[in-house]
């Protein structure tokens, strides 16, 4: 019975926020029961958005991914901690500079948000997932942090999964960068609360009627508590 309950307690949400790395896919292998997850949010008209702490794709390339693993989305139903990256940073400089260590996913996030990059002073250095890293960059990096720059991360996620295991993610990128700085770096993604400020906005429901979805006990869940919203553990 109390099993049941806790179901039909999910069910009852209004609107649900989920993980995409590890709870959608893993890699580019979608996992099972993700389609008829979807399918369920469609038919019973579930307010959704997918969540990603990821910073190396942008939300038109996360809706291209899904689409080539079978499911068709809109593009808005995504969000990354890239935009959020972007979103904040516009709001406490608007139209300011940046060092950017990240793909593409970040740059057109900041780009689109009015900024402009500069490797030589940049109000921040701002570091996300990347697969193109180099002694360069964080010898870059750490100069400008040094001359002044504030150094922000995406997210602050160790490791990601991928279909053979895992791989560095941006806190396992900066650590060199703050070690070398003697300073901390400011991390937006999950579980920063401003993360599911934005996502609750995006999806216009309350807290109470929200619940997140998501793999990691120190970034989806800890967001949930920290946030007041539901969380289930997959």
């Amino acid at each position: 019975m109390k099993n049941k309950a806790i179901i039909e307690k999910i069910r009852g949400k209004k609107a649900f926020i989920s993980d995409m790395d590890g709870v959608i896919y893993h890699g580019n292998k979608l996992l099972p029961g993700v389609p008829e997850f979807v399918e369920w949010l469609k038919k019973e008209d579930k307010k959704f958005l997918f969540l990603t702490n990821s910073s190396e794709r942008t939300a038109k390339e996360l809706q291209e991914k899904m689409y080539r693993l079978g499911i068709d989305l809109e593009e808005n139903v995504f969000y990354t901690s890239a935009l959020a990256t972007a979103n904040f940073l516009a709001s406490q400089r608007p139209h300011g500079t940046a060092y950017i260590i990240g793909e593409a996913g970040l740059i057109n996030a900041l780009y689109n948000a009015g900024y402009s990059m500069n490797n030589y002073n940049p109000d921040y250095v701002v570091v996300g997932d990347t697969r193109s890293y180099s002694f360069e960059k964080i010898e870059q990096a750490v100069n400008l942090v040094l001359k002044g720059a504030k150094l922000i991360g995406t997210n602050p996620d160790l490791t990601g999964p991928v279909e053979n295991g895992i791989i560095p993610a941006t806190k396992a990128l900066l650590a060199p960068i703050e070690l070398a700085t003697g300073r901390q770096a400011y991390y937006v993604g999950k579980p920063n609360p401003l993360m599911m400020r934005i996502a609750l906005k995006m999806i216009g429901c309350s807290n109470e009627e929200t619940i997140i979805i998501g793999d990691r006990m120190d970034t989806d869940i800890i967001a949930g508590i920290e946030s007041e919203i539901d969380t289930l553990l997959v």
